[in-house]
């Protein structure tokens, strides 16, 4: 077995790699930019080496500053990650050149099947279904309108090296081709260095099903079922979970020994996964074959009990493997949530920054029979860098049942906190209380059309907001007892604590009494109920575990003034706890207006002009192109939100902003 293993990646999947590594008795080397420094993947590793500047095209995705580590450090094999190099031919043959061995496929295996364009000629050649497309090389954005046409749209204009969403766009119209094809074309330059593109057709109501397959080098091939990762946004897999509640046994079983024959029909060893397009009516078309380890794989590991990580590297080392297909039962349900930094109250725009506050929920076994995982790369106190992908986390839940590794998802998301930068928790929170999704009726268009405003928060259901109404009135009554005794106070000034208080929260008022005793509050609505709310809460902390009425409640607390802000199941809301006489007087305030930005630009996000398209004095209209922005690693368009003339331009191509920085000024 190797004794030494370099990690070519970064964050939560250098994190992974690391933790199989020394499970199995290997050292690890860690590659470093200068923004990853203090990263986690960094004190985790034995051995770390600074590899240049923090963009990736000057760091991680540069061969020769990997290979100048593996020299440095002696290691004698490489684990790739995904994204950056983990499917680069140059990079392997580089590997091959120098005698490390790549814990990943032959090179041979990801020219063919790591290229798309490529793949797609030999899924056809083989005989496998796919989906109408172009499969050549487009020249400029022209080219690709005019095939756009001939295909019909919508169509889906893809990286051919891409992945994880980077370089992929859904174009409705001709403007949006000609713009998705320039986008797309710019972002995988910088995320992969090729910008090579093809078009197919885009299949409307489509459920997004992979198989992972894992084959050894002695001719071995066995799938590990099916991911269903359906729920996603901008072609970015959100939620996943293994196995699909859509597929019967008959269709599992013919798109795993069709994604095994594929598999060695390109003479592919290690981990890989074969992606499809199912219909309604279980009809699947292969999309593509991703020659790596996946982002969502702990799924298919708490499913099937195996280590991946683990059969990659023996794999590579030219172990057989040590179970035949027969082997790998179902066990349980097991769902990923992906933490991203990501606003879903500015419409997902990327947020960077400190981490103030990050307490993941307590891993391993849970008291109702679960497991809860976190696979992550960030630490309390640790920045979010504007360089790198968004996500910093995958929370994962297993169970018995589907409906049971939901609720156990639904508890390890409300206890887990997370302040200092914006974040989807909220958004994958509500997620998992939508009927829809609760029901397994999911395509690849469920946030569209669930969103399709954007997310703007949970409105709770009435008996919903009477629990967190009486959880309020019993944390505001415990502070205002504890305030009442802090010593030094005046004689005869004592604080006096009363019984009657009105909630106000999401819009609605509660008047109500509590009586309180050593076990807890009897909170009492004037309007009828009653409700028994006991806690561990003390003022100061952030998390909340309740009892209210017999059922665990769990609130993320902040406090404001004559309240608290309060995050439970995807609603963020203020809660108001005032005596009558403060409620009554609160009415009279004047609401306070947000200031009028209709006549500026504001950049939504941290991040890097890439372009502007308009010049001061031009008339611009409705939904035209302003400029580009890129962060994160992805290209956004910033629109016009009506018509009107450019008076001034205050950024151009190459400025680094800041959140609200004003792009341009309109008369």
């Amino acid at each position: 077995m190797f004794k030494k293993i370099l990690i070519a990646n970064r964050g939560e999947i250098a994190c992974r790699v690391i933790k199989s590594a020394q499970k199995m008795g290997i050292k690890t080397v860690a590659v470093y930019s200068d923004a990853d420094a203090h990263a986690l993947h960094v004190k985790m590793a034995d051995e770390a080496v600074h590899i240049g500047p923090p963009p990736a095209n000057q760091s991680y995705i540069v061969i020769d500053k990997i290979m100048d580590a593996i020299r440095q450090t002696g290691a004698e094999a490489v684990h790739p990650g995904y994204g950056f190099l983990s499917e680069n031919m140059k990079f392997a043959g580089a590997l091959e050149k120098e005698g490390v061995v790549f814990v990943g496929p032959p090179s041979p295996a990801i020219e063919a099947m790591g290229d798309k364009i490529t793949s797609k000629k030999i899924a056809q050649e083989a005989g496998v279904s796919t989906v109408p497309g172009y499969m050549g090389l487009i020249a400029d954005a022209e080219e690709a309108v005019k095939i756009s046409n001939e295909i019909g749209y919508p169509v889906m204009i893809k990286a051919s090296a891409g992945g994880g969403g980077k370089g992929m766009r859904i174009a409705w119209n001709e403007q949006e081709a000609r713009e998705g094809f320039e986008s797309s074309k710019n972002e995988a330059a910088n995320s992969f260095g090729d910008d090579r593109i093809f078009i197919e057709k885009f299949v409307t109501q489509p459920r997004h099903i992979e198989i992972q397959v894992l084959a050894d080098k002695h001719g071995n091939c066995v799938y590990l079922h099916e991911r269903e990762c359906s729920i996603q946004r901008r072609n970015q897999k959100v939620i996943e979970e293994a196995p699909s509640p859509f597929l019967d046994e008959a269709t599992r079983k013919a798109m795993g020994e069709q994604a095994c024959a594929l598999a060695k029909a390109v003479g592919y060893t290690s981990a890989g996964t074969v992606e499809f397009i199912v219909d309604g009516e279980k009809n699947f078309y292969f999309l593509e074959m991703n020659t790596r380890l996946q982002v969502e794989h702990p799924v298919t590991e708490l499913i099937t009990g195996v280590d991946l990580v683990e059969q990659m590297i023996r794999v590579a080392n030219g172990e057989p493997l040590p179970f035949k297909q027969e082997d790998l039962k179902i066990n349980g349900w097991a769902i990923e949530s992906r933490l991203y930094a990501e606003d879903p109250y500015r419409n997902f725009l990327p947020s960077i920054g400190r981490l103030t506050k990050y307490q993941p929920p307590v891993e391993g076994p849970t008291s109702r029979g679960g497991i809860v995982r976190n696979d992550t790369g960030v630490y309390e106190g640790g920045e979010i860098s504007m360089y790198y992908d968004p996500m910093i986390a995958k929370l994962c839940t297993w169970a018995p049942t589907r409906a049971e590794a939901i609720e156990e998802m639904r508890l390890a998301l409300d206890t887990f906190e997370v302040e200092g930068i914006g974040h989807n928790l909220p958004f994958v929170g509500a997620v998992m209380d939508h009927d829809r999704f609760i029901k397994g009726n999911i395509t690849t268009a469920f946030i569209a059309e669930e969103y399709p405003e954007g997310f703007q928060g949970v409105e709770l259901d009435e008996e919903v907001l009477r629990d967190v109404a009486a959880a309020a009135a019993a944390m505001n009554r415990v502070s205002e007892i504890r305030q009442s005794r802090i010593s030094g106070t005046l004689g005869n000034h004592e604080r006096h604590v009363g019984n009657e208080w009105v909630v106000s929260l999401q819009g609605k008022e509660y008047p109500l009494h509590i009586d309180a005793d050593r076990d807890g509050s009897t909170v009492i609505f004037k309007d009828g109920g009653k409700k028994r709310v006991s806690s561990d809460w003390t003022p100061g902390k952030s998390l909340a575990v309740l009892d209210v009425a017999g059922e665990p409640l769990v609130l993320k607390v902040g406090l404001i003034p004559m309240g608290f802000r309060i995050r439970v199941r995807g609603a963020d809301l203020k809660v108001h706890v005032r005596t009558p006489r403060q409620h009554e007087l609160a009415l009279l305030m004047p609401e306070k207006l947000p200031p009028d930005t209709s006549k500026f630009l504001l950049c939504p996000m941290p991040g890097l002009v890439v372009k502007i398209s308009v010049e001061e004095g031009q008339e611009v209209q409705e939904g035209q192109a302003l400029a580009t922005v890129e962060a994160m690693k992805m290209e956004n368009i910033l629109r016009a939100e009506r018509k009107g003339v450019v008076k001034k331009i205050n950024a151009a191509a190459g400025a680094s902003l800041k959140v609200d920085d004003v792009i341009m000024e309109f008369e």
